[in-house]
């Protein structure tokens, strides 16, 4: 019971991120003691933080209206994941918009945790090491999103704000979900992503899934810390990406 205990505490802070210089995120699977930046909305003004960040229209962010086929080409092969912008539109389109501008390639894996049980690959951070996030070249601010869960049986998701613990999430921590880290503000996400290498339900309600891997979870299973993403591409339902007017 305490090394699943520990397991659990240091699961949710690698998903953590905490500001460095006021526009970075790091993950860290010690106790954050800095004030974080990786789940946030992003806000029309240019002082944008995750604080701030939810009371920015939706609409001010991309949108995936439907479902989209993207492949991560690893050295080791193709995986193909299918995000759903039908239960996580915003999320979903943040992402889908990263990887139309090529963020993600050549970008590594910077944390892996699989001891003392199977948790996540984590990478999509520009700087590499866990403290970045994507700086628009708009507004030249970091871009966060706010953290978007669809509830089991609802028909639009809540925005900015983790479920009660009697509510599931539609989009649920199975083995390959791919979710957004954030730290410990709600609307932090920016551009750092994970992939479940187990089921991680502990997690459900309080992480924005917007996925899941569908074909080369053997491929993801073998990522190492530094391992590279060659390239992430959209090879289907590129038209359902919708940009702000």
């Amino acid at each position: 019971m305490l090394r699943w205990i520990v397991s659990c505490f240091l699961a949710v802070s690698v998903l953590l991120t905490s500001c460095s210089g006021g526009s970075g995120v790091s993950a860290s699977v010690s106790p954050i003691s800095k004030p974080p930046a990786t789940i946030a909305e992003a806000s029309s003004t240019p002082s944008a933080s995750p604080q701030n960040a939810q009371e920015a229209p939706l609409a001010k962010f991309a949108q995936l209206k439907g479902l989209a086929t993207v492949e991560l080409k690893l050295k080791s092969g193709i995986v193909k994941i299918e995000i759903d912008g039908n239960s996580a539109p915003l999320t979903a389109g943040n992402f889908a918009d990263l990887v139309k501008r090529n963020l993600y390639n050549g970008l590594n894996f910077h944390r892996v945790v699989k001891d003392p049980t199977p948790f996540v690959a984590q990478g999509g951070d520009p700087l590499g090491n866990g403290t970045g996030n994507f700086v628009d070249p708009v507004t030249s601010q970091p871009r966060y999103i706010p953290l978007e869960i669809l509830p089991d049986g609802a028909k639009q998701p809540t925005y900015g704000e983790v479920l009660v613990a009697t509510q599931k999430p539609k989009l649920r921590h199975s083995k390959g979900a791919i979710a957004m880290a954030r730290s410990q503000f709600p609307n932090s996400a920016s551009c750092q992503f994970y992939i479940a290498l187990d089921d991680i339900y502990f997690l459900d309600g309080s992480y924005a899934v917007f996925g899941y891997v569908t074909e080369g979870m053997d491929l993801v299973e073998k990522i190492q810390v530094g391992d590279r993403i060659e390239s992430i591409t959209i090879t289907k339902g590129a038209e359902n990406l919708k940009q702000p007017a």
